[in-house]
């Protein structure tokens, strides 16, 4: 079924009536081109609850929804997880979004390393920026999030490790932990409770440097594997997702 996000106030309960424009509007009636009586979803970002609706009628550029029932999703995980993503090459960011939104993610923030290849500045960061939280609502849409994770603006290694400092768990994989220490990384995941911030770090193509590991342990990150096998940037931040998912039961 096809997820739609609106603001609250264009949800009437009291009338079951809720109203949908825009580029929603566009993608229901031009693109999908659904008729009424047909169903779809509707959330509040922020709200772990969905409206489901019926399609009710087209006026001008609105589409007039009739309220059929509200149910708690229970969708979103217990646990608060920022991903911390080094800047990878080519499309591999809008990868990375799109599976970590799927997994749960709260936010993503990307993070300019010291062996990141791409380098954003100026118009560049903004156009990146917006395409990448496009990307992101369009993932929350499609796994029937309640909410809609925030891509953040790309931040220095240095202002990562501030912004995480509220955080209660902060994990930072690196391809030079002893592989054999996989009990620590078990133990420090299954550690996660219900109501804890978690930050994960993931770093680029090339990996972190030494002084970034050194700044990030200074920071109260710890240093983690991931195993015997070295994974690519984009395959690291799901991995630590899904583990934390396992952990958690849910």
């Amino acid at each position: 079924m096809y997820r739609f996000f609106v603001d609250h106030n264009q949800i009437d309960t009291a009338n079951r009536r809720v109203v949908v424009t825009g580029a929603d509007f566009n993608h229901i009636h031009n693109v999908l081109r659904m008729k009424p009586g047909e169903e779809v979803s509707v959330a509040v970002s922020g709200e772990d609850r969905e409206y489901r609706c019926a399609i009710d009628s087209y006026t001008g550029d609105t589409v007039i929804l009739t309220l059929l029932f509200i149910k708690e999703s229970n969708v979103e995980l217990p646990c608060e997880v920022t991903l911390y993503q080094a800047l990878p090459k080519a499309d591999k960011m809008e990868l990375v979004i799109t599976k970590s939104v799927e997994l749960g993610v709260s936010a993503i923030v990307p993070v300019a390393t010291g062996r990141s290849v791409v380098r954003l500045d100026g118009s560049r960061s903004v156009k990146k920026t917006a395409r990448w939280n496009a990307i992101s609502e369009a993932a929350a849409k499609q796994s029937g999030r309640a909410v809609i994770p925030p891509v953040r603006d790309v931040m220095s290694m240095e202002e990562a490790l501030s912004d995480c400092r509220s955080h209660t768990v902060r994990i930072i994989p690196y391809e030079l932990s002893d592989p054999d220490s996989m009990s620590r990384t078990r133990d420090l995941i299954g550690n996660i409770s219900p109501g804890d911030r978690v930050a994960v770090f993931i770093g680029p193509e090339g990996g972190f440097t030494e002084e970034e590991i050194e700044l990030a342990t200074a920071a109260g990150c710890v240093p983690v594997t991931l195993g015997h096998r070295i994974l690519r940037t984009e395959t690291a931040g799901p991995v630590i997702l899904s583990w934390i998912i396992y952990s958690l039961g849910i």
